[in-house]
């Protein structure tokens, strides 16, 4: 039995039974690691080892299992870059909150970290200071971004389960990409405390898993309210397991019109149709819907987007923490380490986001965005008056070529256009398999609900699930 294939709710019923032990399925991960990461590069750091003082508590609830985590989340003491040159040889002094959790309960936290975007700037995993990661579906193509090493190393069986975090669907879209479960919750359902800042109003940390369960299982793990985090909102945490156990029938769900447009995928379409075709015989109710300022998404996140991290990358000067390249002066030693210790999409966000916020540009550009941004959020909140959840493509492609979008800014920003608006208004959201293209690459299907509801997309996601086979097909390394 290859261990590192099951799910963690599989691996907790032998566990229980004390058919295996923890330390087995981190030896069989590693070997898998060892086969096939040269090819994928799901993990940065492989080279380095790295000695940690072992805080688990292998007794609680998971056992012992290990679970990987992306290279923004703040680990004590293990390597957190954000996948840049200006954060090299981090270490953090303390443990995210959703760390502390995660051990609280007995995970183990795999010492290596996933690969992602720098600083989670992109839609493939192309901006890493380690190299771009690879599909597990087809080398040829992306992983999705920015929490691409999470997707590719939970498809692959190289991990469990994962962390991974979104900004406009970091989560969503590489899961999507390579065939696996990417929840995001509510914003403020999880504490963002240790988690390095993007964009300081869009950022949820989230699980990335083989099944809607061990979503859900590990959503009751890191939900809830912290106290050192002012965005973190203090409201009860249902069971979401128990969810799980209620069907869809006479459940509402809206299809909304502005998703189906042109430039969707053929095959995507098609397989979003099909998928529709299986809630209505599960007993759902599906029906068309309005979201009219869907179309101003992509526009009002980066503008957000970028200004945030603008402010918030502003910490990185090469004086408290990371790279630095020594200089004789303080502005020229900035320059220097600023210029070095960034790639080309830092630098370009960074512009961008320090363009809309001066002097002149901010009420044209930021505070208008921010006002549609309001108009966004009120077309959900009008539509879950009418339906309790909404149903859409992920993507309106499959993975794309690697080095097909880089070069074009534009093109690669427009791969989130479906899962932005969740962002902007703050929604849960939920990507599962729901089919595979003619040449062998996953779809996703993207299930969205209205604030703190993370009960509806994880229960008609299960649903789903259940009565379909998408999520059992594994790549073929």
């Amino acid at each position: 039995m290859e261990l590192n294939r099951l799910t963690a709710h599989q691996l907790l019923e032998l566990i229980k039974v004390n058919s295996i032990e923890s330390q087995e399925i981190i030896s069989f991960l590693e070997k898998r690691i060892k086969e096939i990461d040269n090819k994928l590069n799901a993990y940065v750091r492989k080279d380095r080892t790295v000695d940690v003082k072992s805080e688990e508590n292998t007794e609680g609830f998971l056992k012992g299992i290990p679970i990987s985590i992306k290279d923004n989340i703040c680990t004590k003491w293990l390597p957190t870059e954000c996948c840049s040159k200006i954060l090299e040889g981090f270490l953090p002094p303390y443990d995210a909150t959703v760390i502390e959790k995660l051990k609280s309960y007995g995970a183990k936290i795999f010492p290596l970290k996933t690969n992602m975007d720098e600083f989670a700037f992109g839609s493939s995993t192309e901006n890493s200071y380690f190299g771009p990661t690879h599909n597990p579906w087809n080398l040829e193509c992306v992983a999705g971004g920015s929490s691409g090493g999470s997707a590719a190393a939970v498809a692959s069986d190289e991990a469990i389960f994962a962390l991974g975090t979104d900004t406009g669907g970091s989560i969503r879209q590489p899961a999507s990409f390579c065939g696996v479960v990417g929840l995001k919750p509510t914003y403020g359902r999880v504490s963002r405390y240790g988690l390095i800042a993007f964009a300081s109003s869009l950022d949820v940390i989230g699980p990335i898993t083989k099944d809607v369960y061990d979503s859900a299982l590990l959503l009751n793990i890191i939900a809830g309210y912290d106290p050192r985090d002012s965005t973190s909102v203090n409201i009860e945490v249902p069971d979401y397991l128990k969810a799980l156990n209620l069907d869809i029938k006479g459940i509402k769900i809206g299809i909304p019109k502005e998703y189906f447009v042109e430039g969707l995928d053929k095959q995507v379409k098609e397989s979003l149709d099909e998928a529709i075709s299986v809630f209505k015989k599960l007993g759902a109710e599906c029906r068309e819907v309005y979201l009219p300022h869907t179309e101003y998404a992509v526009a009002v996140y980066y503008i957000i987007a970028t200004a945030e991290a603008s402010s918030n990358l502003a910490r990185f000067d090469g004086i408290q923490y990371g790279y630095r390249i020594k200089q004789k002066n303080l502005i020229s030693l900035y320059k220097k380490t600023r210029g070095q210790g960034f790639g080309q999409e830092a630098k370009r966000r960074i512009i961008l986001g320090t363009f809309t916020l001066a002097h002149g540009y901010y009420e044209a550009y930021y505070l208008r965005a921010l006002k549609v941004r309001t108009l966004i959020k009120n077309d959900f909140d009008e539509v879950f008056k009418e339906v309790d959840c909404l149903v859409t493509p992920t993507s309106p492609t499959p993975a794309f070529k690697i080095g097909e979008k880089i070069r074009d800014p534009l093109k690669m920003y427009l791969s989130d256009i479906f899962t932005i608006s969740a962002n902007l208004a703050g929604i849960p959201a939920i990507s599962i398999p729901c089919g595979f293209t003619k040449n062998n690459l996953p779809i996703g299907l993207q299930i969205l609900s209205s604030p703190f509801n993370e009960e509806m997309v994880l229960r008609v996601a299960y649903n789903f699930e259940q009565n379909t086979v998408w999520h059992k097909i594994k790549p073929k390394l």
